[in-house]
């Protein structure tokens, strides 16, 4: 919890104001880590409330690759509701970019299929990664993308 309230001063005190996509703007600073011994416990905000059962649900829901809302209404868990179209579609957000990633060359990738290949190959993979985060703008989808 420390390492979490020392970066939100961090924040203040050297922060950039950046406009967002809500009109309220942000402050950032760029690369700012944090290392957490799980051994210790698993590092869980302790100065908010947090609804683990939700968590949970959503990342269950991410891990499906699902991009409607229907299966986060079924478990009661509403984060998502407010960007979600009519019909509960919210686009190719955080679990379709997970499971079905676009790639440059028309092909689609399972990233956490191949994140959880190169584990059972080498249980300690030296960069295991899957992005959430689009590189290039979708018309199609609620969230920005990093250009």
């Amino acid at each position: 919890m420390r390492q979490y309230l020392d970066l939100m001063q961090h924040v203040l005190d050297h922060g950039v104001r950046k406009e967002d996509r809500t009109g309220v703007g942000t402050l950032s600073v760029f690369g700012y880590q944090m290392r957490f011994d799980l051994a210790g416990g698993f590092p869980l905000l302790t100065t908010k409330k947090m609804h683990l059962r939700s968590i949970i649900y959503e990342l269950l829901w991410f891990l499906r690759g699902e991009t409607n809302v229907g299966y986060l209404r079924d478990h009661n868990v509403t984060i998502w509701d407010e960007w979600a179209d009519a019909d509960g579609e919210l686009g190719p957000v955080y679990g379709r970019q997970w499971r079905s990633w676009a790639a440059a060359d028309g092909q689609t990738i399972d990233q956490i299929a191949q994140v959880e290949a190169q584990i059972r190959r080498q249980p300690y993979p030296p960069r295991p990664c899957a992005s959430t985060r689009p590189c290039a703008p979708s018309s199609t989808s609620t969230m920005p993308t990093l250009s």
